[in-house]
């Protein structure tokens, strides 16, 4: 049997993709509704043996071993911000990606310390450079 072909339009423009082809047809997350600003960041856990990643989802995953908002993943991947958002609701149900507290208007916790949790991250990152 004949597998189909992607259409290329032409060598810089890549395979026609409808936005609704790679969300699976969904317009709206169903879960985690993350808006522009929301600080999401990889758990370094690996996907299920059941669960298959797309190439966009893949993409998304490694730009967010770095924490990353969804406009800056969306500007990143050339995605439209919408199908980003569905992308990042898929990862984090499967556990692959965590949205990072945000400070309040106070100021980072209560205490006015930062939580332990981000900077045992940012030390984690440093380290790693």
């Amino acid at each position: 049997m004949e597998t189909p072909r992607e259409r290329w339009v032409g060598a810089d423009a890549g395979p026609i993709v409808r936005p609704y082809a790679v969300t699976r047809g969904r317009t709206r997350p169903r879960g985690l509704a993350v808006d522009l600003v929301t600080l999401l960041v990889a758990t370094g856990r690996t996907p299920g043996e059941r669960v298959w990643l797309s190439r966009e989802q893949r993409r998304l995953l490694e730009l967010c071993r770095r924490p990353s908002t969804p406009a800056d993943l969306a500007s990143d991947t050339d995605l439209p911000l919408r199908v980003v958002q569905i992308l990042l609701e898929d990862l984090h149900h499967y556990g692959l990606v965590e949205e990072l507290p945000q400070a309040g208007p106070s100021g980072p916790s209560s205490t006015g310390r930062p939580d332990p949790k981000i900077l045992m991250r940012v030390l984690d990152e440093l380290r790693r450079l």
